[in-house]
């Protein structure tokens, strides 16, 4: 019995991983990104929602309680504004940069196409394309990570006191929905720049598509404040 229930905390949190704000979310963090970073982003993502799932989940469930709906709802507002900001962002330095891409070597030998940007004019230096692949953790992406698990702990508790009776299964319930969201934020983004890359080598049609994301991501989130605004006044 306990196995189908871990097994399923997995499967439901790789699902939960690929709800619409989640997905725009990791489309305007991985608009410029690389396959190997668009991963690494989609995985910090992951820590951050289940680090937020972990300690609001063991906090309510050991007073067997749930997050009030208007708090719920208050931090679907916070989601939204996010969204809003992120795809902002994306469209301000789509237009504030020169954004190009072209083919360089690194020191390593291996020669590929990464799309980046000169902020003053000049020749292109070797220099400047010494970079890598990884950097330090993307602290923005654990930051978002850490809201949208928030936005979604409300459920995640409601769900996790019907499925267990202990704070103990329900920690590792709680846990287990995490590696699934990791899992599934993992893929997502891996799959996401599949597509990103394929373009890099088609500058103009890269940039249509990252103002299109920029766009969409404005807007959905633009949606979940108008929704919660509207829920409010009517209320």
């Amino acid at each position: 019995m306990l196995t189908g229930v871990w097994l399923l905390g997995v499967l439901m949190g790789f699902r939960h991983a690929l709800e619409a704000d989640h997905v725009m979310a990791i489309l305007a963090l991985n608009a410029d990104a690389g396959r190997s970073r668009a991963v690494v982003q989609g995985v910090v993502w992951g820590i951050g929602h289940t680090l937020t799932l972990l300690v609001v989940g063991v906090a309510f469930l050991s007073m067997d309680a749930l997050i009030p709906d208007q708090f719920a709802n208050f931090l679907e507002l916070i989601v939204g504004v996010m969204l809003v900001a992120l795809g902002v962002d994306v469209l301000r330095r789509l237009t504030k940069r020169r954004i190009h891409a072209h083919a360089h070597k690194h020191e390593t030998g291996v020669v590929h196409f990464h799309l980046h940007t000169h902020d003053r004019d000049g020749n292109h230096e070797q220099d400047e394309h010494k970079h890598s692949h990884f950097g330090d953790i993307p602290l923005r992406t654990l930051l978002i990570g850490f809201i949208h698990g928030l936005s979604g702990s409300a459920a995640l508790i409601l769900l996790t006191l019907q499925m267990v009776q202990s704070i103990v299964l329900g920690t590792i319930y709680i846990l287990l929905f995490g590696i699934g969201s990791i899992m599934g934020m993992a893929l997502l983004s891996a799959a996401v720049a599949i597509p990103a890359n394929s373009l890099r080598k088609f500058n103009a049609w890269h940039t249509r598509m990252r103002a299109a994301i920029g766009t969409i991501t404005v807007l959905f989130g633009a949606n979940m404040i108008y929704s919660y605004a509207a829920a409010s006044y009517f209320q």
